[in-house]
């Protein structure tokens, strides 16, 4: 049971990074992508509309820490107390300027909207990297590498997902953003997959890291070859598999020193949570879904 709920808080986890994490790179791509008003208002419409929804893994995932590893939680968010406020300080400016961004008129006021929204896109994208690099190998250049490659992981991935979403000026705009924070993103790959452990029980960990970086050098090439579609598949591929590679390094001692088995909840706990996670989990993968079949058409300028 302790391994099952490991495995669900890595779904969840990977499903935040691969579907905020175009959020993210959409936000801190805003003004390199848009020139005008109505360019923003464009560039913002693709993730208007999932954006928050997109958040709900993330309360997800800490919930279920909280219930399945308390220990791991509580051991998580005190060893990283200061990135965690820098987190949800950057969730909320983001959050406050895509929401007030429609509801203000001076231009200084929308101007302020916009800071709110890159500053905490490009934050936020960085620290969780930060987090989970430190988590991992537990250095300072770890740290660095692990915010480096969620920062521009992001904002590859958004970059692909405005040219999927939008046409004109700003779709060409945003598939050569997406080929040059290639340049940047692929180095800072290899970089880390080097960094994973070796040996021959690390030969899995392995073939899931280079499956991931086969799947984003794919995305880059798509990305090339205007196929923005598959290059969205790709690039979430990689996030996802890279994510699934982070887990498995850390399991099954996500802190050091301590166990899932020796950080997990009673069983009688996680046999609740089993049949509380059996009816919610469907449920919010088949909204989600819905959604962004009812706004998967592509955005002209507004």
């Amino acid at each position: 049971m302790t391994t099952f709920w490991f495995i669900v808080i890595a779904f969840l986890w990977t499903g935040y990074f691969v579907l905020e994490g175009f959020d993210f790179g959409v936000g801190a791509l805003l003004p390199v992508l848009a020139r005008g008003p109505a360019e923003r208002r464009q560039v913002l419409g693709t993730i208007g509309p999932v954006w928050d929804g997109n958040e709900v893994w993330l309360i997800s995932a800490i919930g279920a820490m909280f219930a399945a590893f308390p220990a791991w939680y509580s051991g998580l968010m005190s060893e990283f107390y200061l990135a965690m406020v820098l987190i949800v300080a950057g969730l909320i400016v983001r959050g406050v300027g895509l929401e007030w961004r429609g509801k203000v008129r001076s231009g200084r006021e929308v101007a302020l909207c916009d800071a709110g929204i890159v500053t905490g896109s490009v934050l936020v994208a960085f620290l969780w990297g930060a987090v989970f690099g430190n988590l991992l190998f537990g250095t300072g250049l770890a740290t660095v590498l692990g915010g480096a490659l969620s920062l521009s992981l992001s904002v590859l991935h958004g970059a692909v997902f405005v040219a999927l979403k939008t046409d004109g000026a700003v779709r060409s705009r945003a598939r050569l953003a997406a080929l040059l924070a290639s340049v940047g993103t692929l180095p800072v790959a290899v970089a880390g997959l080097s960094a994973l452990p070796s040996g021959v029980d690390s030969a899995p960990l392995w073939g899931v890291a280079g499956a991931a970086m086969a799947a984003l050098a794919a995305g880059v090439a798509l990305v090339w070859r205007r196929r923005e579609g598959w290059a969205f598949a790709a690039t979430a591929s990689a996030i996802a598999l890279a994510t699934a590679s982070l887990f498995g390094a850390l399991y099954p001692a996500p802190l050091p020193g301590l166990t899932v088995a020796e950080m997990a909840s009673a069983p009688y706990t996680l046999t609740v949570l089993t049949w509380i996670g059996l009816v919610a989990l469907p449920g919010v993968i088949a909204y989600q879904s819905w959604t962004y079949w009812v706004f998967r058409k592509r955005l002209t300028r507004v």
